[in-house]
Formats: structure tokens, sequence, C-alpha cells
């Protein structure tokens, strides 16, 4: 574990912070704060946020500061994203932040154990550290990143193991795009349980 953060969740790693709409996944089009949390060692070769992945570089800082920041916005939700969040303990962030009448949101790749209370969680399961099975039934939302034609086979592996209210999304890897929407576009239309997740934050050119 990065520093010497504490296991209460009182100091987390803040890499950054930031008012947004939430650009992809069940609740794309919100407005959101969304809190990245340094710290990954799951280590996806097309991550477009690597400087997330030493949680040393990021300073602790305390989770109070980050909630009385959070309640400045008028956007009532909270995305916690990294990294890999669970990593830390978050009981601590979300108590706070649901005495503040803020709803939370976590991005996660499920590989650690679950701590905090949401009310929407998003497992984005990563072949290079698999989800833990305590945590999938728990996921609202299924969203597997598609970088090559054998992702859909990994896809329904998850979603056999995730609830069946549980939302299931595609989503094409920004940088394999081109080749992989029309096969995700495809595949969607063969297995309509299956719902096309865009990053359109990025097309917007928002954070």
């Amino acid at each position: 574990m990065a520093h010497n953060i504490p296991e209460d969740g009182t100091l987390l790693p803040l890499m950054e912070e930031f008012y947004t709409i939430q650009g992809e996944g069940f609740n794309t089009g919100k407005a959101a704060y969304f809190i990245r949390l340094g710290g990954c060692d799951v280590g996806c070769h097309w991550c477009d946020v690597k400087e997330s992945w030493d949680a040393e570089l990021h300073p602790l800082t305390l989770s109070d500061d980050i909630v009385t920041k959070a309640d400045t916005f008028p956007g009532k939700a909270v995305v916690v994203t990294g990294g890999e969040p669970l990593i830390y303990n978050l009981d601590y962030l979300t108590k706070k932040l649901k005495e503040r009448n803020i709803l939370t949101f976590i991005e996660t790749s499920g590989a650690y154990p679950l701590s905090g209370s949401w009310d929407w969680i998003c497992l984005s399961p990563k072949k290079f550290k698999a989800p833990r099975p305590d945590i999938t039934p728990f996921a609202n939302e299924l969203k597997v990143i598609v970088f090559n034609k054998s992702d859909f086979e990994w896809a329904e592996k998850y979603a056999e193991t995730v609830s069946p209210t549980c939302k299931l999304y595609l989503q094409p890897e920004w940088s394999k795009s081109k080749e992989m929407t029309p096969l995700i576009v495809e595949y969607v239309m063969a297995n309509p349980r299956w719902e096309i997740s865009l990053q359109t934050h990025k097309f917007l050119n928002i954070p």
C-alpha cells in the first residue's frame, strides 16, 4: 500500500477532482463530480490515465475536504474512479457524501474487496487482473471495454456472474474504435441484452 494511508479511509491519494458530465455507461449525460484516486496495479496497456498508477505521486487528501468541495457543485452525484479506487477503504468517504445527500457512484475493475455504500456500481472487469467473485453480484452495470474480438467471449463470461437486473454494456476502446465499433454494433443487434456505451465526453471534448 502506498504512503501510510490510514485504513479508516480518512485520507486518500487524490489524483484529480473535477465537475463534468458523465461520459459513458448508464449514467451518460448526467452532471457529476469526479474523484480520481491514485494507485492501480491492474495494468491495462491501453489505460488513458497511466499517471494514476503510482499512488505515491498523488497527495494524501482529507476525505472530509473532498466531500466539502464536492458539495459546492449543483450536481449532487460523485463518481469515484481511479486508478483502482477499491484498493482503499471507501466506507468513510461514502458515509460523509451520503450525509450531504450526494449520490455515490463507483467505477471499479472489481479486483479488490468492496467497501463503501454505493447508489451505483459500474464494474469494468479487466483481463489483466480479474474481478473477485464476491463483487460481481453487486454490480448495477457491467461495462466491458472491447479491444479485440476475444473480448466478446470475456464479456459473456462475466455477464453470467452479475445479477439479472445488471445493465450490460460493450464499449469500444478509444484507439481501436474504428475497428471494433462495427463488430460491437453487429454483436448487440444479435445479442440485444447488451447495449453500446460510447465515450461521449471525448466527442464533446470535456474531461
